[in-house]
């Protein structure tokens, strides 16, 4: 059975090791690139696992991190009425359960409880047709489109949608 949990500073070398499969497997879904992340420290990669009211979410299957999404509430005094969902990652032998939604509504349940937070914002390549399909069904809408917002190490570009969800709070 697999349970959904935030992760703490103890699930660090997990996210570790999954976050850095993620960035190999699907370097076009994400900003960061594996040989950049690679190279940090044990340290300054855990001290990514952010307090609440920020999560990441991981997905365990028994004690296997098999999945996570990010949370990431600002704390700027402008911003704080957004938060942002990122690094969304099922790795291929988990993949067709469902955990991406079940994530991602953990996710929103969790911005949800956060005083202020208004909406959440994420960016998706226009081409990932199966994230771009959950965020759709799960109320993002597309507010812009973000031309070459990344350049892969082949030289080819990734065009991103940006995608909002109004939290009903204003």
């Amino acid at each position: 059975m697999i349970r959904i949990r935030p992760l703490t500073r103890d699930d660090g070398p997990a996210f570790k090791a999954l976050r850095l499969e993620a960035l190999q497997l699907a370097s076009p879904a994400f900003s960061s690139a594996y040989e950049d992340e690679v190279r940090q420290s044990d340290e300054t990669f855990f001290a990514r696992i952010p307090a609440p009211p920020s999560a990441i979410f991981g997905a365990f299957d028994g004690e296997t991190l098999v999945a996570m999404t990010g949370l990431m509430i600002q704390a700027g005094r402008k911003q704080r009425h957004k938060g942002m969902i990122w690094g969304v990652y099922v790795t291929p032998t988990a993949r067709g359960q469902g955990l991406a939604k079940r994530l991602l509504d953990a996710a929103i349940a969790q911005a949800r409880t956060v005083d202020g937070v208004e909406l959440l914002q994420l960016g998706v390549g226009v081409d990932n047709e199966p994230a771009t399909r959950l965020y759709a069904a799960a109320g993002f809408e597309i507010y812009g489109i973000e031309r070459k917002a990344l350049k892969l190490a082949d030289g080819r570009y990734v065009d991103e949608e940006l995608r909002l969800m109004e939290l009903g709070r204003g």
